[in-house]
């Protein structure tokens, strides 16, 4: 089955979207890597052919870490990302036959967002520094003049940059993890930077891998000490290096919104049906632009169905039902890598 023609007419969509035709193209890619992936047409027998985008069968995130999740030959892998690691369950891997699609959902959707428009300072290692990070590439394609953090440039080249443009009238989006915001904070110690009116940051992660956590509210409160960036000057960008698209929520205790291509369900960990509106639940993703592996799949997060978006709670593996997993395997059975 050739991709190609389905390759353009997503990249086609997602410059000029329409959320009207999620289903049809959720349900087409779908159909697609249900031919071209042997291991997850296996695990997709297992189910009903689905009739809407909501039917379509979630691959259990931690299958990138056991299978190689392709949609295509292996030989045409041209990148790999990998996840973090830091769990202790080993590497998840991300295969792309072309970066295409991740670029145009990632830089288009922080449009749609009302993230554009701004000067990105990634608080970030560049994707030149972070070959294997998907944040990274991101990062890279936001930000191309690669005023990136890194330990060659450090807190201070970043607070630098941030006080060259105080006397401008340019805002900026400032993009890093929770984490090394926090660790640019720390090191502010007292200081306060300003930035130009409509200035933004963007956070996103955790603190994995680290003993170091810290209440949401907390940190959006050294948004506000610091840099004088208060509600929703401060969005969260809730993405996984297993898709392709981004979710973004602005200040706290909103949902997060996806962009036309994309969607997020709450559903039942037992019955795997979405819960009813302000119910908590398993957060199941599904990403038409995510061509090279699986459009769906089901996290390891719980959220609350908030209308036709999601509001984030965090992590829980326990949260996922035992046999899920267990099915998973038996589904994607012994199908050779192609």
């Amino acid at each position: 089955m050739n991709a190609d023609p389905l390759e353009a007419r997503l990249l086609d969509w997602i410059a000029r979207p329409t959320s009207a035709a999620f289903g049809d193209m959720l349900l087409e890619v779908h159909a697609f890597q249900c031919a071209a992936n042997p291991a997850y047409g296996n695990f997709c027998a297992g189910f009903p052919a689905p009739c809407s985008w909501r039917e379509a069968p979630a691959l259990p995130q931690r299958i990138f870490k056991e299978h190689a999740v392709r949609a295509f030959p292996a030989a045409e892998t041209t990148r790999t990302f990998r996840t973090s690691g830091t769990t202790g369950e080993g590497y998840g891997e991300h295969h792309f036959r072309s970066l295409r699609l991740y670029e145009a959902a990632a830089t288009r959707g922080w449009e749609l967002a009302g993230l554009g428009g701004r000067r990105v300072l990634a608080l970030l290692p560049s994707s030149a520094e972070a070959p294997h990070s998907s944040l990274s590439q991101m990062a890279s394609w936001l930000c191309p003049d690669q005023k990136a953090f890194s330990v060659r440039n450090g807190c201070a080249h970043w607070a630098e940059l941030m006080e060259k443009l105080a006397a401008t009238e340019e805002p900026v989006a400032l993009f890093g993890t929770a984490l090394a915001f926090l660790d640019f904070f720390e090191w502010l110690d007292s200081r306060r930077l300003s930035l130009p009116p409509g200035s933004l940051a963007i956070e996103t992660g955790g603190y994995k891998g680290t003993q170091r956590a810290l209440p949401k509210a907390e940190l959006y409160a050294q948004f506000a000490t610091h840099l004088g960036l208060e509600g929703g000057a401060v969005v969260n960008e809730y993405g996984m290096t297993e898709l392709s698209s981004q979710f973004y929520a602005r200040g706290l205790g909103t949902p997060h919104e996806a962009p036309p291509w994309a969607r997020g369900l709450v559903v039942d960990p037992a019955t795997g049906r979405e819960v009813g509106e302000g119910e908590t639940g398993v957060l199941r993703l599904y990403d038409a632009a995510n061509l090279w592996s699986v459009c769906a799949v089901q996290t390891q997060d719980l959220a609350i169905k908030r209308g036709e978006n999601f509001e984030l709670i965090g992590r829980d593996p326990a949260a996922l039902p035992r046999g899920c997993s267990r099915t998973a395997d038996e589904m994607l059975g012994s199908a050779a890598e192609r």
